[in-house]
């Protein structure tokens, strides 16, 4: 399987924990998850700020790790309503964003990412929609990462709703940099 068929795999599950992950995880170090069968992967979290770094152990032969950083937007009431996530199938490939959106946005317009008002924004395409989400995704070149890494400012999504309204959701840096790093050491 490769890494984006993992995240869609895994969706359900991570969107479930996420606002368990984001209220309860208040500093950088490792909470393995117990898996609930043998037949599921060992999954781990580690939360640098905003981004929480995952990854799922999926027994082999052979065994194999797949990790990822995410962001969630969560409304007031824990509701989850965007992912931003990043990874890499193999240390060669190159690195992929995916965003995640509620069901009923226009998808012809994509989803742009805009760090700050310098960023002309990485614009995702939508692939697919699912019953619970809608998938976009572009590869992430290193000078973007960098860009990222450096950001300071609030960043923000941007899309377009069913309507065909200009839609915007923010989205944190803080934290990306440290995450990205642990990422890589994955």
């Amino acid at each position: 399987m490769t890494w984006l068929h993992n995240i869609r795999l895994r969706h359900t599950l991570y969107v479930l924990a996420a606002a368990a992950l984001l209220a309860s995880a208040a500093s950088a170090s490792a909470q393995p998850q117990p898996a609930q069968n043998s037949t599921q992967p060992q999954q781990t979290t580690a939360t640098y700020d905003d981004w929480i770094v995952r990854c799922a152990t999926v027994q082999g032969p052979p065994a194999r790790k797949n990790c990822e950083m995410a962001q969630n937007n969560s409304q007031a009431n824990g509701n989850v309503i965007s992912q931003v996530v990043i990874g890499r199938a193999s240390k060669t490939e190159p690195a992929k964003m995916v965003v995640l959106l509620p069901l009923g946005i226009w998808l012809p317009s994509g989803v742009k990412l805009v760090a700050d008002a310098k960023d002309p924004g990485l614009v995702a395409t939508f692939k697919r929609c699912l019953p619970q989400a809608c998938f976009a995704e572009v590869d992430i070149g290193n000078d973007a990462l960098r860009h990222y890494r450096m950001t300071t400012e609030q960043g923000h999504l941007q899309f377009k709703d069913g309507n065909q309204k200009d839609t915007t959701l923010p989205v944190s840096f803080k934290g990306f940099g440290t995450a990205l790093d642990a990422l890589a050491k994955e």
